[in-house]
């Protein structure tokens, strides 16, 4: 997945040393590019999106990626993805919430491409609370996904 150049993801602290809790925190952030690369694309439908997510968290992701294309908007900007935790449950199953500060990332038009630099609040402050499960071909899909923009615990 190749973001446009107008629109970057940093991933801090996203590695701990354990190979099975690295695997699925890069499985949970590919997801959240999936997320950003179809809205990009404009497509809800993203293969992409299927690939890294499934259930309730993949339905969640098709639908939030439909309303801001048929808004008529994209995104430009940049997202820090920062302070993730992980709990493996077993071989196949593990939870991982994180922060993301959004406070750099806009709203762009799709047909005029005018970006509409909004000033930083509390809710540019995202908390993900995620489950994942390993499938057949060892991705970590994203399963289940909630967020709650103004959580204390992300907002700088």
């Amino acid at each position: 997945m190749t973001l446009p150049g107008d629109v970057e993801e940093r991933f801090e602290g996203w590695k701990t040393g354990d190979a099975t809790k690295d695997a699925a925190l890069a499985d949970a952030g590919r997801a959240q590019t999936a997320v950003t690369y179809a809205v990009t694309k404009g497509d809800p439908e993203s293969p992409a999106l299927s690939f890294y997510q499934s259930g309730t968290a993949l339905a969640g992701s098709q639908d939030w990626v439909k309303g801001i294309v048929d808004a008529g908007l994209t995104y430009s900007g940049s997202v820090r993805y920062f302070a993730p935790e992980i709990s493996v449950f077993d071989k196949e199953s593990a939870g991982v919430s994180y922060c993301a500060d959004e406070s750099e990332a806009y709203n762009k038009d799709r047909k005029t491409n005018k970006v509409d630099k909004t000033p930083a609040t509390d809710d540019s402050y995202v908390l993900y609370s995620t489950r994942l499960e390993k499938n057949d071909e060892g991705v970590w899909q994203t399963t289940k996904l909630e967020s709650e923009r103004g959580n204390k615990k992300c907002v700088q």
